[in-house]
């Protein structure tokens, strides 16, 4: 199985090495055959000088994609993805506030056929947070799950669409990024509307 991680950054000199060798970690004590991506959006400090560094130091495929300007974490996404080969795409984002080897439940989901779409979740009985929002994205996220539970055509039982660890079957994930418009943060309810349209599976997992 090929598995493609995608990292969106935008100025993530602190994290991402700690980012790319648990990646590259992943890959290799899982036996996957596999590719990371970073995809940046404009960095204006040393990440890409970071990222280029390691490229030599990584047991697995290091693609760093550029970005002149900044668009927008939906827009690094989608470029990512689109570059990907993998049979199954993870795209995480930087700061690893989910542990790499909680992709192996999305990983299993997916492989069982139960998930077209996996997605982490903060917000399940037996998920665990290890660094919280800071108190006013608790209330914002609060708010938003809100009105997008209930006034958007996404799943009712999705209860953390704005998770940034979420996998992918490869083909239906270029598929529908290839049709996505949106560049900012609420690319992830685009997406999910439009797998939700076309009758794709999705599950969360803790």
């Amino acid at each position: 199985m090929d598995f493609s991680i995608i990292i969106p950054v935008l100025n993530e000199e602190l994290k991402i090495k700690n980012d790319i060798i648990a990646a590259d970690d992943f890959l290799t004590s899982n036996q996957l055959k596999g590719e990371i991506i970073i995809s940046d959006d404009g960095s204006s400090d040393n990440t890409l000088k970071i990222c280029s560094s390691m490229v030599e130091n990584t047991n697995n495929s290091l693609k760093i994609l550029q970005a002149d300007t900044h668009r927008g974490k939906g827009s690094a996404v989608r470029r990512g993805i689109m570059k990907s080969s993998g049979d199954i795409i993870l795209f995480m984002d930087s700061g690893l506030n989910i542990p790499m080897e909680q992709a192996n439940r999305g990983i299993e989901l997916i492989k069982m056929e139960n998930a077209d779409i996996a997605i982490g979740s903060r917000h399940l009985a037996d998920s665990i947070i290890h660094i919280p929002l800071v108190w006013h994205r608790q209330i914002f996220s609060f708010l938003f799950r809100k009105i997008a539970r209930y006034y958007l055509p996404i799943p009712k039982h999705l209860k953390d669409t704005q998770c940034g660890f979420k996998l992918f079957k490869g083909d239906i994930a270029r598929s529908l990024f290839a049709k996505t418009t949106i560049d900012g943060f609420l690319f992830d309810i685009e997406i999910l509307i439009s797998a939700y349209k076309k009758g794709y599976k999705i599950s969360e997992f803790a």
